[in-house]
């Protein structure tokens, strides 16, 4: 049975015997995977959200690998990727790994190789889904906050005091102590610093909204 946390490898390879010997090597390693033919069979496929990365041949039919992971990129799926190619060279290589691919394989390749490759890819990709989710509950917490608090919480990360808050938004020192204490609260900071830290996360102006 498939846990909905279950990471899943994706590979993409024209060659049908490719793809089975790379999805043998990985049901031995007890992960699960998914083959497809070409990059087209792969966009249109319903792919779970879970932790993933991607087997990347280079020379595929209508759309090379390099040209793909471009492509992906720019539609905002940001997967890791790892390639395969029976005809590698150095600029190709090099131009993989800057644009940030985990790894790059000459055919034949060490199945060791490809599993170390792969789980450093599903390590990063874990690590990506969790910044995100940590971003996304910040974004929740920030907004909770009204429109006052937000006004407040922008100041006091500016580095103002109370008193100077109190008459940059024309209201009492007390009530800018209570919007303080219900942004603290709201935001789950433990402190100034963590304020600031979240507001540098979320790319808040300072002072404003």
């Amino acid at each position: 049975m498939t846990s909905a946390e279950t990471p899943t490898v994706f590979v993409v390879d024209d060659d049908p015997s490719v793809c089975a010997s790379i999805q043998g090597l990985l049901k031995s390693a007890s992960l699960r995977s998914e083959s497809f033919g070409t990059a087209e069979e792969f966009l249109r496929s319903k792919r779970p959200d879970v932790p993933s990365c991607l087997v990347l041949d280079v020379s595929l039919p209508g759309v090379n690998g390099l040209d793909f992971q471009r492509e992906l990129a720019d539609g905002g799926v940001h997967i890791p990727i790892i390639f395969i190619t029976g005809h590698g060279d150095i600029p190709m290589t090099v131009k993989a790994m800057k644009s940030g691919a985990v790894e790059f394989l000459t055919k034949p390749f060490d199945d060791q190789d490809l599993l170390n490759a792969i789980h450093q890819a599903l390590d990063r990709d874990r690590a990506t889904r969790r910044q995100q989710s940590n971003f996304a509950g910040l974004r929740k917490c920030y907004e909770a906050l009204s429109e006052r608090e937000r006004q407040v919480m922008g100041l006091v990360v500016s580095g103002m005091l109370n008193k100077q808050i109190a008459f940059e938004l024309g209201i009492s020192e007390i009530t800018v102590k209570i919007h303080r204490g219900h942004v603290m609260r709201k935001m789950q900071a433990d402190s100034l610093a963590d304020l600031v830290r979240m507001s540098s996360k979320l790319e808040l102006p300072s002072g404003r909204k």
